[in-house]
C-alpha cells in the first residue's frame, strides 16, 4: 500500500491538492506528524455507471484507517478501509488509454469481507513530456461560426503560410533546438548509444507533429478553396453582361443549379476524403494482416519444432523403460543396481508427495472449520455480552428498589429492645452502603452490586457523613448505571467524534452547524480537554493576542511577591471549593496549589473584581481539563467576555438582572409552573440564583454538568437560561403536585440531583424550548439593568441616611460594660 499511497500523493498536486506527506514550514516537534493523503481512483457504481472516480484518500495511522472523500474540502467522509486487517494483491494492468502509455497502476484491497480496486491514473502516475503536450496544440484556432474573411478584398498569397511555417520551423531549429551534428571519425563512435536513441525518439516526435500540422493545412486549404469557388460563382452571376436580357426565373433556376452543382461537388470531395482515409485503413489493415501472417507461420514453425522435440523426448523415454526391463539385466548384477535405487527412490518421493497432498488438504479443511468455530465464538460472546449487560441493567435497578425499601422499614424505636428483624435490617443497609473494594473481590458474590467509590471525573459517588444521604447517594448512582447499561448513545456518539477529527486531520476546526450538535449531544471523555481548549482560545483570541506569551506567569509572579486584599479569602475557600473530589479533597492534592495559582493571578488582572466567591468552582471545574494558563483564560472568558458587567462584584448587579430575565422567561415559557410558584409565594430565584453564578456546580449530577459546560464553552451565557428552564420542565409533573411552600422549597433544594437522564434533558433544553433568540435576552437585560440600578441607588441613600443619623444622634453613647456598673 505504501507504493500506490506516494504516487497518490504526487498525483494530488498535480490535482491542485497540496500532498499531505509533506511538512508544513516552520513545524516544530509540538506540532502534529505529518499526514498520508493524495488522490487514487477507486471502482465504484453499478451496472452501466460502474467506472473509476477520482477520490481524496487519507490515511489515519491512529486507528489504522483509509479515509476517502469527494473532495479536500469535505468535512465528513464517503467511508473507509481498515488496513489493520486488509490483505493487498496486484492484478493485471488496465490497456493503456494511448499507444505507448504506461499503464496505471492497479490494486485489491480486500478488507472485511469487501474488495475494493485502487488505481494510480496516468495523469498522478507521471507527468506527460513537453513534447508530447506540444503536438496537441492547433497551429490555427477558428473562432465563431464560418469564415469572418472577405475573400473579395484580401489579396491572394500562394502557399505563403506553409512557406512561413516551415521557415518558422527552420529558425526554431536553428535557434532553440538545433539537430545534431553526425560527427565523422572516432567522434561519432564515442558517443553513447542512449543519446542516439532520445535523438531519434525526438525526431520521431517531432515528425508526428508535423504531420498532425499537414493535416490541418489541407483541411484549411480545403475550406479555403471552397470559399473562393463559392465567391467566384457569385461573382460570376452577379455580373451585369450575364444579367442583361435573362428573366428573373431564369436566373433564380440558374442560381438554385449552381447551389446543387456546389452541394454536389462538395459532397463529392467529402466523398473522395473518406475513400482515401478508407484506402489508408485498408492498407493499414492489409500490413497487419501481413504481419499476422508471419507471426503464424513463426507460431507454426515453433509448434512443428516444439512437436520434434516432443517426439525426440518420447523415444529416448521409451528406449530408458525398454532397457529397464530388459531380461538381459539381471537384479543381482551391478549395472542392475543403480537404476533400482533410482526407481526405488523415485516410488518413495511420489508416496510422499501424495501424504503430502493429503496432509495439505486436511489441514486447509481444518483451518476453514477452525474459523468457522472462531466465528461462532464471537458471535455467542457477543450474544452473551449483551444479554449481561441487560442483566446487570435489571440487576441495578432490583437493588435500587431494594435499598429504598430497605430505607422504608428502617423505623425508630421506642423501646431500648431491638428485635432480630432491626439487626437483618441494619446489616443489610450496612452491607449495601458499601463501597467497591479492591482487597476482597470474592465479596462481590454474596453482597449487592457494588460501585467505583469516584466517577471518572473524580468525584465520590457516595457521601461519608449521613447514611441517609449515603443511601441516597447510592440509589442515584445505581440508577445512572441502569440508564448507562441500557442505552448505546455514548458509542454511536464517540464515533461521530471519531470521524470528525478524521476529516479535520489536515486543517484546524472551524465553527459550523455540524460542530455545534456535536458539541451539544456531549464531548468524550478523551476529546473534551482538545475541544475545550478550542473554544477558550476561540472566545479570547483578541486579549491573547494584546498580551505577552508569559502574561499568565507574570501576573502570578506579581501576585505572589506583592500585597494581595485578596489572597486571605481565596486561601479560606480553597479548601471548600469542591470537597467531594479527590483532586481538591486535602491541602496536599493536585489541585489546590492549580487552584491557587489561578485565582491569584486573576485577583491581580482584574482588581475591581478581586475574589468573589463562586469563581473558585468555575477554576475548579476548569482545571480538570486543562492546564492552568488555559483554565486562566477560561475564566477570563467567563467573566468578562460571557457575563455582563458587574456580574462577580461586591453588589452582584448582572447576577440579579439575570434573575429577573429568568422569571420573565418561566412566565412565558412554562406559565402553570410558574402560576403554582406564583400561587404559594415561592421565590424559586433564591435556588436558581447559585445555578448562573457557578454555572450548574454541585446543583446536578457530574455526567450533566459536563455536558452543560461543553455547550456553555461553545454558545456562551444563552445555554445558562435553557438548562435553568428545562431542568424546571423535567421535573414540572412532579412540582405541580406539591401542595404547600414548604414542600416546594424542600423538593426546589434538591431536585435536579435526582435527573439523570442527559439526553432528554439535552432534547428539552434544545428542542421543546425553541424559539430562543439571544436578542430577546439582551433586550430584556436592559430593561431590567436600569431598573435595579435604581433600586440600588435608593437603597445606598437609606443606607448613608441612617449612617448620618447614627454618627450625629445626641443620644449616642459608650457601652458600659457590668462590671463597670458594679463598680
Amino acid at each position: 500500500m505504501p507504493g500506490p499511497a506516494a504516487r497518490g500523493e504526487e498525483g494530488g498536486g498535480g490535482e491542485g491538492a497540496a500532498p499531505g506527506a509533506a511538512a508544513e514550514p516552520g513545524a516544530g516537534p509540538g506540532r502534529e506528524p505529518a499526514r498520508l493523503c493524495g488522490y487514487l481512483q477507486k471502482l465504484s457504481g453499478k451496472g452501466p455507471l460502474r467506472g473509476y472516480r477520482n477520490r481524496w484518500f487519507v490515511f489515519d495511522a491512529r486507528r489504522c484507517y483509509l479515509y476517502y472523500f469527494k473532495s479536500p474540502q469535505d468535512a465528513l467522509p464517503l467511508g473507509h478501509l481498515d488496513i489493520a486487517d486488509a490483505c493487498f494483491s496486484y492484478s493485471g494492468p488496465d490497456e493503456a488509454a494511448e499507444p505507448g502509455a504506461e499503464p496505471p497502476a492497479h490494486f485489491q484491497v480486500r478488507s472485511a469481507g469487501a474488495v475494493t480496486v485502487l488505481k494510480v491514473g496516468p495523469r498522478l502516475c507521471s507527468p506527460a513530456p513537453a513534447s508530447r503536450q506540444r503536438a496537441h496544440t492547433p497551429f490555427f484556432r477558428i473562432t465563431g461560426s464560418g469564415f469572418p474573411f472577405d475573400f473579395g478584398r484580401i489579396p491572394y498569397k500562394g502557399k505563403r503560410p506553409l512557406k512561413e511555417m516551415i521557415g518558422s520551423y527552420k529558425n526554431r531549429h536553428s535557434i532553440g533546438d538545433p539537430s545534431p551534428e553526425v560527427p565523422s571519425g572516432s567522434g561519432s563512435t564515442s558517443k553513447p548509444a542512449s543519446e542516439m536513441q532520445l535523438l531519434v525518439q525526438n525526431q520521431q516526435e517531432e515528425l508526428e507533429r508535423l504531420r498532425k500540422d499537414l493535416a490541418s493545412q489541407k483541411e484549411l486549404v480545403r475550406l479555403l478553396q471552397q470559399t473562393v469557388r463559392s465567391s467566384q460563382y457569385d461573382k460570376y452571376f452577379t455580373s451585369s453582361r450575364l444579367c442583361d436580357g435573362v428573366p428573373q426565373d431564369t436566373l433564380g433556376l440558374l442560381h438554385q443549379k449552381d447551389d446543387q452543382i456546389l452541394g454536389l461537388t462538395n459532397q463529392l470531395e467529402r466523398f473522395n476524403q473518406e475513400k482515401d482515409s478508407l484506402q489508408q485503413e485498408v492498407k493499414m489493415l492489409k500490413s497487419k494482416v501481413g504481419e499476422l501472417s508471419e507471426r503464424l507461420g513463426m507460431l507454426m514453425e515453433t509448434i512443428q519444432a516444439k512437436d520434434e522435440v516432443i517426439m525426440k523426448l518420447s523415444r529416448q523415454l521409451s528406449e530408458c523403460e525398454g532397457s529397464a526391463s530388459s531380461p538381459t539385466c539381471v537384479p543381482g548384477s551391478p549395472a542392475a543396481a543403480p537404476a533400482g535405487r533410482d526407481q526405488l527412490e523415485l516410488d518413495w518421493l511420489k508416496d510422499n508427495l501424495q501424504g503430502y497432498k493429503t496432509q495439505n488438504k486436511f489441514l486447509n479443511k481444518e483451518i476453514l472449520e477452525l474459523a468457522a468455530l472462531r466465528r461462532n465464538a464471537e458471535r455467542r460472546e457477543r450474544d452473551l455480552m449483551a444479554k449481561y449487560s441487560s442483566l446487570e441493567a435489571k440487576l441495578c435497578q432490583i437493588e435500587s428498589k431494594y435499598l429504598i425499601l430497605l430505607q422504608e422499614m428502617k423505623t425508630p424505636v421506642c423501646s431500648e429492645e431491638q428485635g432480630p428483624a432491626r439487626d437483618v435490617i441494619a446489616q443489610l443497609l450496612e452491607d449495601a452502603l458499601q463501597v467497591e473494594s479492591p482487597e476482597h473481590p470474592e465479596q462481590a458474590f454474596i453482597k449487592p452490586h457494588l460501585v467505583s467509590e469516584y466517577d471518572i471525573y473524580g468525584f465520590k459517588t457516595v457521601p461519608e457523613d449521613d447514611e441517609e444521604e449515603k443511601l441516597v447517594a447510592k440509589v442515584r448512582a445505581l440508577d445512572l448505571k441502569t440508564l448507562y447499561l441500557t442505552e448505546n448513545q455514548e458509542v454511536s456518539t464517540g464515533v461521530k467524534w471519531e470521524n470528525y477529527f478524521a476529516s479535520t486531520v489536515n486543517r484546524e476546526m472551524t465553527c459550523s452547524p455540524e460542530l455545534k450538535n456535536l458539541v451539544r449531544a456531549g464531548i468524550p471523555h478523551e476529546h473534551r480537554s482538545k475541544v475545550w481548549k478550542w473554544c477558550v482560545d476561540r472566545h479570547i483570541k483578541k486579549f491573547k493576542d494584546s498580551t505577552q506569551p508569559s502574561y499568565f506567569q507574570t501576573l502570578l509572579q506579581k501576585a505572589l511577591e506583592k500585597q494581595n486584599p485578596a489572597s486571605k479569602q481565596i486561601e479560606l475557600d480553597l479548601l471548600r471549593t469542591l470537597p467531594n473530589n479527590k483532586h481538591y479533597s486535602c491541602p496536599t492534592s493536585e489541585g489546590i496549589q492549580k487552584l491557587r495559582n489561578v485565582l491569584l493571578a486573576f485577583s491581580w488582572r482584574n482588581p475591581d473584581i478581586g475574589y468573589c466567591q463562586g469563581l473558585n468552582r468555575l477554576v475548579a471545574v476548569a482545571l480538570l481539563y486543562l492546564e492552568q494558563e488555559d483554565a486562566f483564560w477560561c475564566l477570563v472568558t467567563i467573566v468578562e467576555v460571557f457575563m455582563p458587567r458587574d456580574y462577580y462584584t461586591k453588589t452582584l448587579l448582572g447576577s440579579q438582572v439575570d434573575q429577573r430575565v429568568f422569571r420573565d422567561l418561566m412566565s412565558e415559557k412554562l406559565p402553570r409552573l410558574h402560576a403554582h410558584f406564583e400561587q404559594y409565594k415561592v421565590d424559586y430565584t433564591l435556588i436558581t440564583f447559585n445555578w448562573f453564578l457557578v454555572v450548574f456546580v454541585d446543583s446536578v449530577v457530574s455526567d450533566i454538568l459536563f455536558k452543560i459546560w461543553d455547550s456553555f464553552l461553545y454558545e456562551g451565557p444563552k445555554v445558562i437560561f435553557r438548562f435553568a428552564l428545562a431542568l424546571f420542565k423535567y421535573k414540572e409533573e412532579e412540582i405541580l403536585k406539591l401542595q404547600d411552600s414548604m414542600s416546594i422549597f424542600k423538593y426546589l433544594r434538591y431536585f435536579t440531583r435526582t435527573i439523570l437522564d442527559a439526553r432528554k434533558l439535552i432534547g428539552i433544553s434544545f428542542g421543546d424550548l425553541n424559539p430562543f433568540p439571544l436578542r430577546q435576552i439582551r433586550n430584556r437585560r436592559a430593561y431590567h439593568l436600569e431598573k435595579v440600578r435604581l433600586e440600588l441607588t435608593e437603597l445606598e441613600a437609606i443606607r448613608e441616611d441612617f449612617l448620618r443619623e447614627r454618627d450625629t444622634s445626641p443620644d449616642k453613647g459608650e457601652l458600659v460594660s457590668d462590671e463597670e456598673e458594679d463598680t
